[in-house]
């Protein structure tokens, strides 16, 4: 009867520290999630262990903040993302990638970052990563900089978190590049996210018109090249009307490269 009463007892505990991490805004630590719940630090740290080896929760690897893990975030995508988005963009993000030969994503915006839905990976060895269940922030991302370049999300107010030293941080600064990329039609970073990245994104128009979700190319700046990101963004930009029209935009050209 006690092993039942423990048993039951740490299901609640965990399952009450899923409901917390998933709930929240930014994503808590470790030590906050303890002081929240009451929980010994210990035993805190133990339950969220038992919930990141299932993949229900993920740890974010700057903060070591915990996140929705991958088996959540692919329910969620099944829950609220259009069934064919993913199935539409699929021979599109083959042909990125054949054409780049670097990491190509679908994208799109969540109310606290830019969430990866679907990846082709790099050819090569040297940038190839998984991002796909991945948070990043709007600000400091070629994708995020489409969505607030276009409406999709708001930029949040006051400072803007420093990500890498090279991050735009000044809001003047930031607002004035968006406008850029209303009028280029696609964004691009280089060394913001993390040093040593690259990225470039065009947006893919619902048929309100709205951004709802992006095209993106990263890889390492070690294989860049002056005018890459240009060219890329031609074919990002073409490829990302096609997604367009297949979702029933009749207003294709938003921007030229």
């Amino acid at each position: 009867m006690t092993q039942t009463r423990t048993g039951t007892q740490a299901i609640d505990r965990a399952a009450e520290l899923l409901v917390r991490v998933v709930e929240s805004d930014d994503a808590p630590s470790v030590g906050e999630l303890a002081e929240a719940s009451g929980l010994p630090k210990s035993t805190t740290s133990r339950l969220l262990s038992a919930l990141e080896r299932q993949g229900l929760l993920q740890r974010d690897g700057q903060r070591a903040a915990l996140l929705p893990g991958p088996v959540l975030l692919r329910y969620a995508r099944r829950e609220r993302t259009d069934p064919d988005l993913i199935e539409l963009t699929a021979d599109t993000l083959d042909r990125l990638a054949a054409y780049s030969g670097e990491t190509v994503n679908l994208a799109v915006a969540s109310s606290v970052g830019v969430e990866q839905l679907d990846q082709r990976d790099s050819r090569h060895y040297l940038g190839s990563t998984n991002w796909v269940g991945r948070r990043v922030p709007f600000h400091a991302t070629a994708a995020g900089k489409v969505f607030l370049a276009y409406a999709t999300v708001d930029l949040p107010a006051g400072p803007l978190e420093r990500v890498t030293d090279a991050t735009i941080v000044l809001r003047s600064a930031l607002e004035t590049e968006l406008a850029d990329v209303r009028k280029r039609g696609f964004a691009s970073t280089t060394d913001e996210l993390e040093p040593g990245l690259w990225a470039v994104a065009a947006p893919v128009f619902g048929v309100d018109g709205s951004a709802v979700a992006a095209l993106t190319i990263s890889g390492p700046t070690v294989r860049l090249r002056a005018g890459m990101l240009e060219g890329l963004a031609v074919e990002l930009i073409r490829e990302a009307e096609t997604v367009s029209s297949r979702l029933g935009q009749p207003h294709l050209t938003k921007g030229a490269a």
